[in-house]
């Protein structure tokens, strides 16, 4: 079974737990770090819940998201697997990938960064290199990264109603 840590030469990468809150309630409440994921800021309400769900689902899968912070500790986001059990078409058939950097971590090569040293994790827990992702279309910056770390598009799908790009990791990036 591949460790829950990870670290790389910037980077800490731990499971969340009550004591990210704050710092997760700040990030998901920026307008600017939710543009692209669901529109609007989130509650504190609904961080505390996206907080719940995320350390269940190192409990119940396996893996899951991690906080990742800085080596002075400085929260930086939250990037892992999940399987969200989306109702969206066409269904994802690998573990999803995400990633959500606080305004004051973008354009500084971080998701880049995270993103493979969990793609490398990814490949050891479940054997193979594959991921899906979803990307808002929007989201010229999310689409770069997925590209970068080896991610395919595909055909669009649906979710909630609304077109959703698409992303397949089918082999390690070249």
């Amino acid at each position: 079974m591949a460790s829950r840590e990870l670290e790389t030469e910037r980077l800490i990468f731990r499971i969340p737990t009550r004591a990210d809150f704050d710092d997760s309630a700040a990030m998901w409440g920026d307008p600017e770090v939710t543009r692209h994921i669901g529109g609007k800021p989130s509650t504190r309400e609904d961080s505390w819940a996206r907080l719940l769900r995320n350390i269940g689902h190192w409990h119940v899968q396996e893996f899951g998201y991690w906080v990742v912070r800085d080596r002075s500790g400085r929260y930086l986001g939250e990037v892992g697997f999940a399987d969200w059990k989306r109702e969206m078409e066409p269904r994802l058939e690998y573990p999803e990938a995400g990633w959500v950097l606080a305004t004051h971590a973008h354009g500084k090569g971080f998701a880049t960064e995270a993103v493979t040293a969990f793609l490398a994790w990814g490949e050891e827990r479940f054997g193979h290199g594959k991921a899906s992702a979803i990307i808002d279309p929007g989201n010229t910056a999310s689409m770069r990264v997925a590209e970068k770390c080896g991610f395919v598009r595909q055909p669009d799908g649906v979710f909630r109603g609304s077109p959703i790009m698409m992303f397949l990791r089918s082999t390690a990036p070249r």
